[in-house]
C-alpha cells in the first residue's frame, strides 16, 4: 500500500469507529509520531477532528491519551476539535476534550442550536461576552439562529450579555430582527427594557426599517407594537422604510406599509426626491414596479434631476423594466439636463426594447 492510500485508510478507519485495527496501524512509533501532527487533505483536518466529527470518543481517547495528539490543533478554516464536537454536537467527545484542557467554542455551539451542548460549555466556564472579528459574542450569534430556549439560558448564565453592540454598531437585537426571529425579539423586548428607554424610539424605528427591507413583518408589528416605531422614520440619508423594502423588492412588506400603515407610497427621499418607483426602476424588479402601481404609485413622477423611473431603469441597463414602464404608459421624455432615458441606454437588449417600441 502506497503513502497515500495508507493515509486515506487511516482516515477511513477512524470515521468507521475501527479502534483496534487504529491501534494495530498505528502500533509503531514512526508511524504513530508521523500521524501526531498530521493534516489531511486541503482540509487539513487531523484524525482528531475525523474521531471527533463521527462521535468516536474511544478513538478521541486513545488519540490524545496514547498517540498524544495536541487537541489545540487547527485545521485550514482554524477550527480545532473542540469546534468539530461542538458544530456535531457530539457532546461526549466536547466533554472528554473540555477535561483535557480544550478551550470552549461557544459560539459554534450556538450556530447549531444546540442547548444541552451549550449549558455543558457554560458550566465549564465558557465566556458569553467573548468577541469575534467582527464584534459579535454568542449572544450575537444566539439571536440569529433564534433559538428561544437558548437566548432564555444565555440571558440566565449571564444576565447583561444583551449589551453588547458589534464593530458596525448592531446590538444583539438588530441581528434577531434583521433575521426575522420574533420570538428572540419579543424576548429582547420584555427583558431588556432599560435599553429601549435609554435609546428612545429612534433605535425602534431603524429596528422597523432593517425588518421590514429584510420582509419579516411581524416581527415589524411586534416593534411598532413594543416599541412605538415609526414607519416613516428616515435614515441619515433620507430614506424611508417603503423605499428600502422597494429596493430588495419586498412586495408583502411593501403592501404592509403603505395599505396597512397608510404611509404615502410617492413619498420621496433624500436630496434627489427619488419615489419607491425610482429605485425600485434602478434595481430592475419589474414584479415591485407593477405592485407599486397598484398601490398608487405615479408612473409619472420625477426626481430633482427630471428624471422618471424609465430613466432609472436604463442607467441600471434593465431590459425588462425598460420594458414594464413603456407598456404601462410612461412615456420618454428628456430630463432637467435634456438627456432621454432611450440616451442611457447601453447595453444592446435595452437598446432593443427601444427600437421595438419604436416600431
Amino acid at each position: 500500500m502506497d503513502d497515500e492510500n495508507a493515509l486515506k485508510y487511516l482516515i477511513k478507519l477512524t470515521q468507521d469507529g475501527e479502534l483496534c485495527t487504529l491501534k494495530k496501524e498505528l502500533g509503531g512509533n514512526i508511524v504513530a509520531h508521523f500521524v501526531n501532527k498530521k493534516h489531511f487533505g486541503k482540509s487539513g483536518d487531523t484524525l482528531l477532528h475525523y474521531a471527533v466529527r463521527h462521535g468516536h470518543l474511544d478513538i478521541v481517547q486513545f488519540l490524545v491519551k496514547d498517540i498524544g495528539m495536541d487537541i489545540e490543533l487547527y485545521n485550514t478554516d482554524y477550527k480545532r476539535a473542540l469546534h468539530e464536537a461542538a458544530s456535531m454536537g457530539q457532546g461526549e467527545c466536547l466533554r472528554y476534550l473540555i477535561t483535557e484542557g480544550a478551550k470552549t467554542p461557544l459560539m459554534m455551539a450556538c450556530t447549531r442550536r444546540n442547548l444541552g451542548v451549550i449549558q455543558e460549555l457554560l458550566s465549564h466556564g465558557a465566556d458569553p461576552t467573548l468577541k469575534n472579528k467582527d464584534g459579535w459574542n454568542s449572544f450575537h450569534i444566539a439571536c440569529r439562529e433564534g433559538d428561544p430556549a437558548v437566548i432564555q439560558h444565555l440571558l440566565l448564565a449571564n444576565p447583561e450579555v444583551w449589551r453588547t453592540e458589534s464593530k458596525t454598531l448592531g446590538t444583539p437585537l438588530h441581528t434577531a430582527a434583521m433575521h426575522g426571529c420574533e420570538e428572540v425579539v419579543s424576548i429582547l423586548v420584555q427583558r431588556c427594557v432599560v435599553m429601549f428607554r435609554m435609546a428612545g424610539t429612534a433605535v425602534g424605528s431603524l429596528l422597523f426599517m432593517d425588518t421590514v427591507r429584510n420582509g419579516h413583518i411581524s416581527v415589524a408589528k411586534l416593534l411598532l407594537e413594543k416599541h412605538q416605531a415609526s414607519p416613516t422614520a428616515a435614515d441619515v440619508l433620507g430614506a424611508q422604510p417603503v423605499h428600502h423594502v422597494a429596493v430588495t423588492a419586498q412586495e408583502e412588506a411593501l403592501e404592509f406599509v403603505v395599505r396597512d400603515l397608510g404611509v404615502d407610497v410617492n413619498q420621496t427621499a433624500t436630496d434627489m426626491q427619488l419615489t419607491a418607483l425610482h429605485y425600485a426602476a434602478k434595481e430592475g424588479h419589474t414584479s415591485t414596479i407593477k405592485t407599486l402601481l397598484t398601490l398608487g404609485a405615479d408612473l409619472h413622477a420625477r426626481d430633482k434631476k427630471g428624471r422618471t423611473a424609465l430613466h432609472m431603469a436604463c442607467t441600471g441597463q434593465h431590459a425588462e423594466a425598460v420594458r414594464t414602464l413603456l407598456q404601462l404608459g410612461l412615456v420618454d421624455k428628456v430630463d432637467a439636463s435634456g438627456t432621454t432615458a432611450q440616451q442611457l441606454a447601453k447595453k444592446p437588449d435595452v437598446l432593443k426594447v427601444f427600437e421595438c417600441d419604436l416600431t
